[in-house]
């Protein structure tokens, strides 16, 4: 057999290459095998914790016309960490948390007691 499957099949080669600001970076994977025996790499399911497990100390209220990558740019700095707040929300569709003026949004300040 080909000593990278075998590798892999061990555990003890990384195959989860998302960056640590990525919700994927600590999912784990797994592997089936596909057509003729082929080695399939998957993630395995990403469980979103409860948003009690965030810590949050800042809310905002939703604005007219506002988009969820600004709010996020201006509480998390990277707009590309919208997930965060649709975890911390429970938004299954994260354009849901601004398409109502006037909602409130809890903001998350790092992940919190889940440990993910």
């Amino acid at each position: 057999m080909d000593p990278i499957q075998e590798l892999i099949k061990s555990g003890q080669l990384k195959t989860n290459n998302f960056p640590p600001t990525s919700r994927y970076h600590h999912v784990k994977t797994a592997i089936f095998e596909g057509k003729e025996n082929e080695p399939v790499v998957y993630l395995k399911r990403r469980f979103v914790p409860q948003p009690e497990h965030y810590f949050s100390s800042q809310n905002h209220i939703v604005r007219q016309g506002e988009r969820l990558d600004n709010i996020t740019a201006k509480y998390l700095i990277d707009p590309e960490q919208f997930w965060q707040l649709a975890d911390a929300n429970l938004a299954m569709k994260p354009q849901e948390l601004t398409e109502s003026t006037g909602r409130f949004l809890r903001i998350p300040q790092g992940r919190g007691i889940s440990g993910f």
